[in-house]
């Protein structure tokens, strides 16, 4: 076959299918021109999705006569004054997304010249450019994007609803106005306006008229550097989190990306804290020179590559989890909101029986599961409801020997010892369902989860013992005998002085067998066998991508669960008050490893509120 040039409408519309995937990707190219031109009000206009129209309008700098017949020429961009691909410092750069839009599309600009006081038209009809005329308009630029897509009509099958399609055009201007609060954001279709985001001072503004009060009052601002990176933006406490990672926005020079290593990083930072099945929100952005990333990577400028992507992780992981720390015992007060949501109050009925109460109440008996076998929300199957004593020692705490319940004359401050006060969760007042604690401060009722707030006091003793001295262990008597595969045998036998440095002494027994002779004190009496054929199974299923420590604090916080108090077993009051002592002085009490809450707390004004007393 005879190879030939193509011509070039055919070139732009071979582009077009880089550029504009969707009427999304042409909203995002047109807006981010208007930031280019320093505008500071963009309002968008889309009807049926953005596939029928498009409208960009824009208060920037303007075009010339002649820069307005250059702009629709492919790879014509005044970006790149040097020509230097590795110092780019804006949002546009390589020339494509007008004559792209143009060749698949009826696009039309109306721009005013600022230095001469004139406005000019130019249109485009799939790829065919028109003559330049006069125009009304005083100021900025607007584009029109009509019918998108009819040049090219395969594309147009693969589109979704106009609905759908709208959702994205909201996520990709979401972003936008996040990364640029400084600038105002209208969006409208042909029925109503969606949002209107004023020019908002700072980025704290903005994240409130976007993600809510809600967000802004369980959230952190944190800022970091290392080296020439520099971090900033606002990231959710561990127990404000999302089913996916859509609330997740991260910004690389003030642009979005979606990038793989951001976001391992941002799972590594909350590692033993979230669900691995839940998504914190968060809004970060990273600052670096345009010398040491490349975004020259996909023609959408959503990918980057940095130079040193260890760097970029190590700022990323120590820098959230140290304002996180700073933090650590709180939840969110989203949970404690939904809590009150929950309590329903009944009203009265006409019973022929007590005409004062309701004839029926609601039938709960969930919680008859708490007294038998305790099934924990993550699969790490059923435990029994009594465990040992050995496992109720605590960080910086004596094991605590009393079993016998508070006499009814007792009082908090016969309960608690002289040197103990009581902190923010307050006196333990009662045990409910064998599982929850109940507490009061002076303002407050709070509910603590046995199982969730032990289990964390359990991790992060661990943790502390792995740090120093390595975790201390007790020999059993008879060693356990676990058949696992070949695979989980060589995965074990491989983290061996890991395993060791966590208190549990593994050798090879036959083929297919491990032999467990040594378990963390912290465990005395739990079941080792259990113990270890979880940790294979959570070692066969780990991330790869994961670093050695990472792991290890993996498996520290599987054996936490597996030694942690269970729901169903009775404590005592001393017991309950030595609980809520050590959580007020241990790192992220607020959620377990799993990143349930440990506590949910009630206003006293919010119950006196449910009984009409205020």
């Amino acid at each position: 076959m005879t190879i030939r040039l193509l011509d070039s409408t055919i070139i732009n519309r071979i582009a077009a299918g880089e550029v504009v995937e969707r009427p999304a990707s042409a909203v995002k190219e047109l807006v981010e021109n208007a930031l280019d031109a320093g505008s500071t009000q963009i309002d968008v206009t889309i009807r049926d999705g953005g596939q029928s129209l498009i409208v960009v309008r824009d208060n920037g700098s303007g075009m010339s006569k002649e820069d307005l017949v250059l702009a629709v020429e492919r790879h014509a961009t005044s970006k790149l004054p040097d020509n230097d691909l590795m110092n780019i410092h804006t949002m546009g750069f390589r020339g494509e997304a007008l004559p792209s839009i143009g060749s698949v599309s009826r696009l039309s600009l109306t721009s005013h010249d600022q230095s001469i006081n004139e406005a000019w038209a130019l249109s485009i009809e799939g790829g065919v450019k028109h003559d330049l005329l006069p125009a009304n308009l005083t100021k900025g630029t607007i584009v029109e994007v009509r019918d998108l897509f009819f040049a090219t009509p395969a594309r147009l099958k693969f589109l979704r609803s106009p609905k759908t399609e709208q959702g994205h055009i909201i996520d990709v201007l979401t972003k936008l106005s996040m990364a640029n609060p400084h600038v105002g954001f209208t969006l409208r279709d042909e029925s109503r306006q969606i949002f209107n985001y004023s020019a908002a001072g700072n980025l704290k503004a903005r994240l409130h008229d976007i993600l809510g009060k809600d967000f802004i009052e369980n959230s952190l601002g944190i800022e970091g550097q290392r080296e020439y990176a520099n971090i900033s933006g606002y990231v959710g406490l561990p127990t404000l989190h999302r089913s996916t990672n859509q609330h997740q926005y991260m910004f690389v020079n003030g642009r979005p990306v979606q990038d793989r290593l951001l976001g391992g990083a941002v799972r590594a930072a909350y590692t033993d804290l979230v669900a691995k099945d839940r998504h914190p929100m968060l809004v970060i952005n990273l600052s670096l020179p345009t010398d040491y990333l490349d975004v020259n990577v996909h023609p959408a400028k959503t990918e980057v590559r940095f130079q040193d992507t260890q760097l970029v992780r190590n700022l990323i992981v120590s820098t959230v989890r140290q304002h996180l720390t700073q933090v650590s015992h709180l939840t969110s007060s989203t949970i404690h909101q939904a809590a009150m949501d929950a309590i329903q109050l009944f009203e009265p009925t006409n019973s022929p029986n007590n005409s004062s109460f309701p004839a029926t109440f609601p039938k709960n008996n969930s919680h008859r599961s708490y007294s038998q076998s305790y099934a924990h929300p993550h699969g790490h199957g059923n435990f029994s409801s009594t465990f040992p004593q050995k496992a109720f020692e605590t960080m910086g705490t004596n094991v605590i020997e009393a079993h016998t319940t508070v006499s009814d004359t007792e009082t908090n401050e016969e309960i608690l010892s002289p040197h103990q006060e009581a902190g923010y969760l307050g006196k333990a007042i009662a045990q409910v369902y064998d599982t929850y604690i109940i507490s009061q401060t002076e303002t407050e009722m709070v509910i603590t989860d046995q199982h969730a707030a032990h289990e964390r006091l359990v991790y992060e003793k661990m943790k502390h013992q792995l740090d120093t001295q390595g975790v201390r262990k007790q020999a059993l008597l008879i060693p356990e005998i676990l058949e696992v595969t070949e695979t989980q045998k060589e995965i074990l036998l491989n983290l061996k002085p890991q395993l060791e440095k966590l208190g549990l002494t593994l050798e090879s027994f036959g083929p297919n067998g491990i032999q467990v002779k040594e378990i963390p004190s912290l465990l005395y009496g739990i079941n080792a066998k259990e113990l270890l054929r979880d940790i294979a199974d959570l070692m066969t299923d780990m991330d790869p991508a994961l670093t050695l420590q990472e792991k290890v604090h993996e498996i520290c916080a599987e054996i936490a669960c597996k030694g942690s108090i269970k729901a169903g077993r009775k404590l005592t009051t001393p017991e309950m008050n030595q609980l809520l002592r050590d959580m007020e002085i241990t790192p992220f009490s607020g959620q377990c490893n799993h990143g349930r809450p440990t506590y949910v707390k009630l206003k006293k004004a919010d119950i006196e509120k449910l009984f009409g007393r205020t």
